[in-house]
Parts: structure tokens; sequence; C-alpha cells
């Protein structure tokens, strides 16, 4: 069986395995057990706090915009990412995890973004779309208090919150699938079926 390494918060491990198991996938969640951050078919970086301000390459001018940090989650998942990209492995950013790609490739983070939390799940905000985007969702689930600023050395922006552009869906150049998306296709999947399928597929070697 294929395996994805990934941390994955006790509150969103139903929503995983429901979408993961059934396709023939197997989580490693590095939270609740022993995950080398090598390991795995691809990686799954997913939803949760806020990254920690050593991990950040930018000023923090208010320490209270950095809320409940993970230093060993931080750790872990930067070390995973950087081995990932280096085996050119999938990786399907979600999320704090789309937040946590853009840092770890030299970008930087809006600290915090009125009007984009503590959204209900039905909440959907409409999307623009760049040109050749690979999912072209036209409304999407979206909730968080960060968000991408400065974009990291290859990334592209591929889709944009219509309402304030802020940055909702990247790729990496040059890789054969590494995808950040800010909204929440866990907690809907079968209107993000298109995005989860073509992850496994790359996860397959299929395509």
């Amino acid at each position: 069986m294929l395996t994805v390494a990934s941390w994955i918060r006790a509150e969103d491990e139903a929503l995983y395995a429901r979408i993961f198991e059934p396709a023939g996938f197997s989580l490693r969640n590095a939270r609740t057990e022993e995950v080398s951050p090598g390991s795995g078919h691809g990686l799954l970086l997913t939803g949760g706090t806020d990254i920690s301000a050593p991990f950040l390459r930018q000023e923090i001018d208010a320490p209270d915009k950095i809320r409940a940090p993970d230093p060993k989650r931080d750790e872990w998942e930067f070390a995973a990412l950087q081995s990932a990209l280096a085996r050119r492995l999938p990786v399907l950013a979600i999320c704090r995890g789309v937040q946590l790609l853009n840092v770890a490739l030299g970008g930087s983070l809006h600290l915090d973004v009125p009007g984009h939390e503590n959204l209900e799940d039905s909440h959907t905000q409409p999307l623009r779309h760049a040109e050749g985007a690979a999912f072209r969702f036209p409304f999407v689930n979206s909730s968080h208090h960060q968000a991408l600023d400065r974009l990291g050395a290859g990334v592209i922006a591929e889709a944009w919150c219509a309402l304030d552009g802020i940055v909702e869906q990247v790729r990496v150049e040059s890789y054969p699938f590494v995808l950040g998306v800010q909204y929440h296709p866990e907690r809907d999947p079968d209107r993000y079926r298109p995005l989860f399928a073509a992850y496994f597929a790359a996860l397959r070697g299929e395509g």
C-alpha cells in the first residue's frame, strides 16, 4: 500500500481518513506515531495553528498575531517538505500547509487578514483564476486568519479571492505535482474530487 506522510490534528483525522483510505492510501500521522520526514510516497501538509515566529522570514510587528504555535510540528513539516521536494514527491498543501510551503521557499505571509476567519463550512467565496490553472473551482470554502503575501521561489499563483485578491491556490513550477490551496477541500471532498484524483494519480505515478 502506498503511504502518505503528514501531520494531522485530532479533529481532522476522520476527514482525511474518509478520503485517503478508500482510495488505497495509508496516512502516516507524525503527530501520533514516529514518521521519518523523508518517508512515504508523498507529503500532505494540512491545516492547523500558526507557524512559529523563528521559522518565518519576516518582521513580526505584533507577537499576538502568531497564535498557538507548535515548534515541534513546524520542525517536522519543514524537514518533511525539504525531503519531499528533493525527491520530487507529490505534495498537497492545504490551508496552513500552503503557508508553510510558501515560507519554506522564501516567501512571506500576511499575518492577520480581516474577514477570512471563522467562516462557516458552507460559506463560499468566488475565485478568479490564472490562465492555465490546474483547477478552476468557481467558489471555495476558505477560512483562515493568515495568507500568502510575497511568493516564494518558483511559487506561481493560480487563483485569488475575487473579492480582495487573497491568493487561494498556487503551484510550484518545475515539479511534477506540488500544489497548495488556502481553502479546505477535505471538508467537502465531493466538490473537490478532481483535485484529490489528480493528487492520487501523482502518488501512483500515473500521467
